[in-house]
């Protein structure tokens, strides 16, 4: 003979919720959350390297206009006749300097063998639309013509 259990009510739902608690995995919706805040993190991480890119690339540019600058600053601070005077000039690399030579501080040096000269030097330089520029500026005493 064989015999037949009958299953009740309460021991079919403790049978499902048994199932239901034991089974691994995660939910649809812990899917798409975890999906998007993924996706933003990602967004935010691409967005601040973009940025970081930029940045670096305008920094080379303000250092190459510099570099340019300071030598050209060399070259004039080591000429022995310099005088007043102020002139432009364009160089290869589509660099325009603009440079002023000016007495400085003759109140000062009136009654001293040298005077004193001011000299700027804007350099000046095209990226994409904008027109971007440094000033230098620095001094050379140099002896009084008499």
């Amino acid at each position: 003979m064989r015999s037949v259990s009958v299953i009740t009510n309460s021991e079919l739902r403790t049978t499902n919720y048994e199932l239901r608690t034991n089974t691994r995995g995660f939910t649809l919706l812990e899917v798409l959350v975890a999906l998007a805040i993924l996706g933003i993190a990602i967004t935010v991480v691409l967005q601040l390297f973009s940025a970081n890119l930029r940045s670096i690339a305008a920094s080379e540019d303000y250092v190459s206009a510099v570099t340019t600058a300071e030598a050209r600053l060399r070259d004039i601070l080591d000429d022995e006749k310099l005088s007043e005077k102020s002139w432009s000039e364009t160089t290869s690399d589509g660099y325009r300097m603009d440079v002023t030579v000016s007495d400085a501080l003759s109140e000062r040096t009136d009654n001293l063998q040298v005077k004193a000269l001011s000299i700027d030097l804007t350099i000046r330089w095209v990226k994409g639309v904008k027109e971007k520029s440094i000033i230098i500026k620095t001094m050379k005493l140099v002896e009084k013509k008499v």
